[in-house]
């Protein structure tokens, strides 16, 4: 059958009526009406309480006096020095260095950020005056139990990203002498009902800090059985584990290889110095 070309003109002129018709009447409905955008992950955050080495507010072994000035945070032993966590993770091939904003001020004499190289995760390291170890401690134990979340703002590819810190951090992690040898502090009571992630990276962390974080309702990812020198290459491996997801034995085992690589005490020794428990249920590896 042949088909009328003025049959078909029609046909093409109505459909292209009907299509015109449909486009106005979707460009008149109100804004309100499309679908919201959803709000992104919220981002991962590591906060790191880093209390300064300082030979006369804390009850230490004497360092170098220019590596042992709680006031001093660019030579400190713990931050500024060569396995310092500023210095450390400023050399790191695995973590680049962030713009943030000004240091919070306070006890806190410095602030870094960081950006993991591979993964979407951020750290936040806090310097705190070696005399004011205990408001470190304090404000560990305070976010490990939920303290209010506080936020810090960073550009990341030209956007802004707010990252939580305190008790909005995925992981709180402890570095430094370990205060609670000398001093007595409240232990904290949980905020909410998120079971947090921690670490302390002190002498004989496990042994003081097993009740504060048992009653902020915190999981110890890794702590220590006896004295060490709790410095950044420790925590650079623990936090690799971490962010990889792993077990409390595997997150254990790297602190214990990267503390015998810079340490020379032996594997067995150093795989006995740290404890750890796993994130699901609490059960612990060597506790």
């Amino acid at each position: 059958m042949c088909r009328c070309p003025t049959h078909d003109c029609q046909r093409y002129v109505g459909r292209a009526l009907l299509a015109a018709f449909i486009l106005i009447h979707l460009a008149d409905r109100p804004a309100e009406a499309s679908s919201p955008r959803l709000p992104g992950p919220q981002p991962r955050t590591i906060h790191v309480f880093v209390a300064l080495c300082d030979n006369r507010n804390q009850g230490i072994v004497p360092v170098p006096a220019v590596l042992g000035d709680g006031d001093d945070p660019a030579r400190n032993l713990y931050w500024g020095a060569r396995y310092g966590v500023r210095t450390y993770l400023e050399r790191s091939p695995d973590w680049r260095r962030v713009a943030a904003p000004a240091t919070p001020g306070g006890p806190v004499l410095e602030r870094r950020v960081f950006r993991h190289a591979l993964e979407p995760v951020w750290l936040v390291a806090d310097a705190y005056r070696g005399a004011a170890i205990r408001q470190a401690v304090e404000d560990f134990l305070a976010a490990a139990a939920g303290a209010p979340v506080a936020r810090v703002t960073v550009a990341d590819g030209g956007e802004p990203v707010a990252l939580p810190l305190g008790g909005g951090a995925g992981l709180v992690v402890y570095v430094g002498h370990n205060g609670l040898m000398d001093l007595r502090v409240d232990p904290p009571q949980r905020r909410d009902a998120r079971r947090r992630e921690a670490m302390v990276l002190a002498c004989a962390s496990r042994g003081y800090f097993r009740e504060p974080l048992r009653r902020a309702c915190a999981t110890a990812r890794l702590w220590t059985t006896g004295l060490l020198a709790p410095e950044a290459y420790v925590l650079e491996a623990a936090v690799a584990g971490w962010i990889a997801g792993e077990s409390a034995a595997a997150i254990r085992e790297r602190a214990a290889r990267a503390y015998h690589c810079h340490q020379r005490c032996g594997l067995a020794a150093a795989r006995r110095l740290f404890a750890a428990e796993e994130a699901a249920n609490g059960e612990g590896e060597n506790r």
